[in-house]
This record gives structure tokens, sequence and C-alpha cells, in this order.
């Protein structure tokens, strides 16, 4: 039998470089699966439907949320994101380690109901940067900048609440990094419940 996956979950602030990141952790290694995020916000350039996001209407995004179809969901900037159910669920269990990409909001709520989550958080080497990557994207007006920084500054009060902070300032070292711990956890006890308590009923029964 397939050991199961484990689930990880990665923040930061925008700019901070995650979707780059997963995009190279994924090109690396091939046991990741990368979950993809259903969004009421509008697709940016290049962006495509369901590699991308599963793109929905504020009312369609609502309906998913009564039919309880999301692991978590937050509101960002106005728009809400959220991760589908059945994709994480199907990847963990043919044993691939899911990758969420998700906000602070949507990790806690991820964290309270899968203790066994792993979570990581990017972060660059300083608020400079972040801002000068923010404005390097060319995506967003001053006004939306202004909103992600303040936005920043706030989920930054939050971070002791991951197991990991990534510093993205090589993204080849970064990802190495990043992949180095997510297969250290997996060895944490936490994460190997089965096969502790496997070994214990064998040792009674050698006993």
């Amino acid at each position: 039998m397939k050991e199961k996956g484990i689930l990880v979950v990665v923040s930061g602030f925008a700019g901070a470089g995650k979707g780059t990141l997963m995009k190279q952790l994924l090109s690396e290694h091939d046991n990741y699966a990368l979950s993809v995020s259903a969004t009421s916000r509008s697709p940016r350039p290049g962006e495509q439907e369901g590699i991308s996001y599963f793109y929905k209407t504020k009312e369609e995004f609502e309906a998913m949320i009564e039919r309880d179809e999301l692991l978590e969901h937050a509101c960002y900037v106005g728009n809400y994101y959220g991760t589908p159910k059945k994709f994480v669920c199907e990847q963990l269990d043919a044993g691939k380690d899911v990758v969420l990409e998700i906000e602070i909001q949507g990790a806690m709520q991820i964290k309270k109901k899968f203790p066994e989550a792993l979570l990581l958080f990017v972060m660059p080497p300083s608020a400079e940067i972040l801002k000068n990557r923010l404005v390097g994207r060319g995506t967003e007006t001053a006004e939306v900048i202004e909103q992600r920084m303040k936005r920043a500054a706030e989920e930054s009060e939050g971070i002791e609440d991951y197991d990991f902070i990534v510093i993205n300032d090589d993204i080849d070292k970064c990802t190495e990094t990043m992949h180095n711990i997510i297969q250290s956890a997996k060895f944490m006890p936490l994460r190997q419940k089965d096969f502790i308590t496997k070994v214990r009923e064998e040792l009674k029964e050698i006993n």
C-alpha cells in the first residue's frame, strides 16, 4: 500500500515569490501536487482556468461555501479564495504531497482542521525588496500595491503560528530548502502515527 502524502500549506506576503517557488518545486520533484484554488477575482494576463485558479463569480463561490465543498476559504482585498476538497483528498490518498498556496486566514483554518499539516511562510529578505517586487510585476495599481503592503504588515503578526519560515532571496536555494524541510517533516512523530502504532504492536507480540 502506497504511503499517504502530507498536506503542506505555503503562505507569504503578496510579492514574496510563492508562485515562482511552487513552479520550480514541482518542476524539480515529481512527488508534489499543487492544489488549484478557486477565486472570485478576475484572471490576470497569462493565467488559465483550472491551472492558475478555478474562476468563480462571487455568487458561485458563496454557493460552494454553502455546500461545504471547500477545505478553507478567505476574503482577501475584496475577493474570495478557497481550496476545493475533492482534489486534495484524492492526491493525498495517491501518495502525493499536496501543496496549498493560500493566505494566512485560510492557513489557520487548515491548521485547526488538520493538525498534521505542515505550515511554511515565505518571506522576502526585506520590506523594501517586497515593495520593489510588487511594483516590478506591473500588474497592479499603486493603490492595490499600497493595500498589499498594509496587508503584509498585518500578516506579519501571525508568522509565529507557522512551523517554518523560508526566506526567498535566491530562488534555487529557497526551492531546495523548502523541499528538504517538507521531506524531513514527514518523519516527525505527528506524521508517523500509523508507523509508530505498528511497531508498538509488533513489540508487544514479540514480548
